[in-house]
């Protein structure tokens, strides 16, 4: 069990979207951002319910021009979840999207620093009991109209960490903005410290972690396409979250959003963070044993089981019997292939032997009984009824008696036989 760290907490949302609290007990919750224009307020309304359905518990929108606040008045009655404007360069942006009715503001002291636009924002969101993010992320934290000041910001904070200089400016820049906020009894805030380099992003929320009690959003800003996002983002993230750091989260992709809240749900479902919804699905890495067609059926199975499947039941799609009775040990369903057909075990029972053209099927049907029967209450997720009983390597599979015959590997021989 993860022990995480104490914060605030804050809560954005109203009655006909949902509250969502952040820190504090709440669950680690999954935000990301649209990727459209704002101003396109169909096409932007069809992007957010999409991104809720996947599970985004919160949704970030640019709103870069009068049109995009404007656009907000008619966005928001027809989504599901809490909104977030992202406001950079005119604080306007920002006092236009809170009397649009937006339920949380992001500002970043790189580029919305002067002292009286932000007390505004802060009157604005008190008046409404909206919360703040303030993202002092390294893109944008540091001075890059006057160079001057920059290298003088630069040179002057140097240290023997990696990342000393870019730690010193973020943390410097924070407490200045904070003081602004506090001064004026401010205290719904959440924090954000990005940078494309993971590295940086461990260092930086860690420190800043020790520092202030507000919760922290987490995130690697530009993290690139999924390919490789999904390394740079989960495991910075994945470190910090497992060291009990963040209370809300964002992977960022070069992609469809969708995909980030599904990383990240599954990031928080791997480190007991958030209760799973859904099959929990586990496959070998296949080897040169298999004699099905193992990777179409991992992807038909887990395609199949989303739309079919309420319950976490841990599913187990093994290729072949050498590791998959030890390794789907602890499934509720699996099924061991081989030599074109499979066996099904239902929590360490065997209940078939099916063709490979059968086995999806079969494995659905039978995880549809086990949901039925732990919703009766005649069954129990991750209850074992009987340790499972591996097949005879060369029985049932006839895998094994062709490689035999064929000098491929030595008989095998089983003691008092």
């Amino acid at each position: 069990m993860i022990e995480r760290r104490k914060t605030r907490q804050v809560q954005l949302g109203d009655e006909r979207v949902g509250i969502v609290k952040i820190g504090g007990d709440a669950p680690v919750s999954v935000q990301t951002m649209t990727s459209g224009y704002t101003y396109e307020i169909n096409s932007c309304v069809a992007e957010i319910n999409r991104m809720a359905a996947a599970g985004a518990d919160i949704v970030r929108v640019a709103v870069p021009g009068k049109k995009d606040t404007a656009a907000l008045k008619e966005i928001i009655p027809q989504v599901s979840v809490p909104l977030v404007a992202d406001v950079h360069f005119h604080f306007g942006r920002a006092l236009e999207s809170v009397e649009a009715g937006i339920h949380k503001i992001r500002l970043n002291p790189g580029n919305i620093n002067d002292r009286k636009q932000v007390e505004e924002v802060i009157a604005a969101c008190k008046e409404k009991k909206l919360p703040i993010r303030i993202g002092v992320n390294e893109g944008s934290i540091i001075e890059r109209k006057d160079k001057q000041k920059r290298l003088k910001e630069l040179g002057g904070v140097f240290s023997d960490n990696k990342h000393g200089h870019f730690l010193a400016i973020m943390i410097t820049k924070l407490e200045e903005y904070l003081d602004i906020f506090y001064e004026n009894d401010f205290y719904d805030i959440t924090i954000s410290a990005k940078s494309p380099d993971p590295t940086l992003v461990i260092a930086a929320y860690t420190e800043i972690s020790k520092r202030f009690d507000h919760p922290l959003h987490l995130g690697v800003t530009h993290a690139g396409p999924k390919e490789t996002g999904t390394i740079r983002s989960v495991v910075p993230l994945g470190h910090l979250l497992a060291a009990g750091i963040g209370d809300t989260v964002r992977i960022s992709y070069a992609n469809d959003p969708v995909y980030e809240v599904e990383d990240a749900l599954e990031m928080l479902y791997c480190l007991g963070l958030r209760e799973r919804k859904g099959v929990d699905l586990i496959a070998c890495p296949t080897c040169g044993r298999i004699e099905v067609d193992l990777f179409t059926l991992v992807q038909q199975v887990r395609e199949i089981m989303a739309d079919e499947i309420e319950l976490p039941i841990k599913v187990a799609v093994m290729g072949c019997i050498v590791n998959g009775p030890g390794e789907a040990e602890g499934a509720d369903v699996a099924v061991f292939a081989g030599k074109q057909r499979g066996i099904i075990y239902v929590q360490g029972e065997k209940v078939a032997t099916v063709p490979e053209a059968e086995i999806l099927t079969a494995l659905l049907e039978e995880c549809k009984k086990f949901e039925a029967r732990v919703k009766a209450g005649e069954a129990s997720l991750g209850e074992k009824v009987v340790d499972i009983v591996p097949p005879d390597p060369i029985g049932e599979l006839g895998s094994g008696i062709e490689k035999i015959a064929a000098g491929q590997v030595a008989t095998l021989t089983v003691e008092g036989k």
